[in-house]
């Protein structure tokens, strides 16, 4: 019955870090440092959990389709914007490309990148404008809108996915001023980067940011993405978004965590005091970046070779090779537990060929 299911669907889908972790198990390590998903290593605040532990007992029950407990902690948190919430930020990111986007339409993505935004677009029957970064990874915002021109909507990761590397308000604000789509801005690493986007929502009615609770709120199991959307989209979100779709645990764990922002302070620390680690003692090159993970150029190795190599001594890193637009001599390394970092730092020192 395949000849029914689209050919897109067909073919190989995102990719995910299995690999490395099953060479690990095969050469002996039942507790390999876990370094390839850009994960928190640490659990929620001690309030999320409390919060998700008091709803359970309810989950006989649908949850509130408008998410308002969330909406209002993340309006006490940032302000009153317009939000909206689903399951993941790539929840937000298939609402949004339903909203916009028909068969045939061009959606331009700044790449090298997260590879969802082309299956998600694919998807929907949309066809992927790639608009290449710079050579430093950065994005000229004049060359963004000159490739993305005609495209409906546009796709820009800050910290982006997974060089690291971040852009300028500056740059945002030029490319939101000249490009006539919608611009969806995926900043699921901020809260690791000092760089504040927010404010060009009062002033850009075609700018929509995406953010989530995996990363730096530890919330990455419960799957809660939400964005900062202009007022005159949000009711048509709503009219595009499946029901029910954030439940009712993730809800009330969400709203909590925000709550807690000594916890968050303590992480986003820790991620900084090991980054820099990270650029000051691998052999290799490390990428400038804002976010909780390093790409390392590992020439004139392969990133698939040193992805082994690192697997075999017991650690998991991601090989870039499968991000469109990379050469492939790089990978990207997370930041893990203090024991887990040590663990890279000391195995790519064994494996470094100058």
């Amino acid at each position: 019955m395949k000849h029914l299911i689209r050919k897109e669907f067909l073919e190989q889908g995102y990719v995910f870090a299995t690999r490395a972790a099953e060479i690990a198990r095969a050469a002996g390590h039942t507790r390999p440092a876990r370094l390839a998903s850009n994960e928190n290593p640490y659990p929620p605040s001690p309030k999320a959990i409390k919060a998700a532990e008091d709803v359970l007992p309810h989950t006989n029950r649908y949850p509130d389709e408008t998410n308002r407990a969330f909406i209002d902690a993340l309006k006490e948190r940032h302000g009153e914007y317009h939000f909206v919430a689903s399951v993941g930020m790539d929840g937000i990111i298939d609402t949004v490309i339903r909203t916009i986007i028909s068969d045939g339409d061009r959606v331009a993505v700044a790449t090298p990148t997260y590879s969802y935004y082309g299956l998600a677009v694919q998807a929907q029957g949309g066809v992927t404008v790639s608009v290449p970064r710079k050579a430093d990874f950065s994005v000229d915002p004049h060359a963004f809108c000159r490739d993305a021109a005609g495209t409906k909507l546009a796709f820009l990761c800050t910290p982006n996915n997974p060089t690291g590397t971040t852009e300028t308000t500056e740059t945002i604000a030029a490319i939101c001023e000249n490009y006539e789509g919608i611009l969806f801005l995926d900043c699921a690493y901020i809260e690791f980067d000092e760089t504040d986007y927010r404010p060009l929502m009062e002033k850009y009615e075609n700018l929509i940011i995406g953010r989530t609770m995996s990363k730096a709120y530890s919330l990455a199991g419960l799957r809660v993405g939400y964005s900062f959307v202009p007022a005159w989209y949000e009711p048509i979100y709503h009219r595009a978004a499946t029901p029910f779709t954030l439940n009712m645990v993730s809800q009330a764990a969400a709203a909590a965590a925000l709550e807690d922002t000594d916890h968050v302070e303590r992480i986003v620390t820790m991620v900084k005091e090991w980054r820099k680690r990270f650029m000051d003692e691998c052999p290799y090159p490390v990428v400038p970046g804002g976010a909780n993970y390093v790409m390392v150029d590992v020439a004139p190795g392969r990133a698939d070779d040193m992805v082994t190599e690192l697997a075999q001594k017991g650690v998991i890193v991601r090989s870039c090779a499968s991000f469109p637009g990379l050469p492939e001599h790089y990978i990207r390394v997370s930041i893990g537990e203090p024991w887990e970092n040590e663990a890279f730092l000391t195995a790519i020192r064994e494996l470094y060929q100058p």
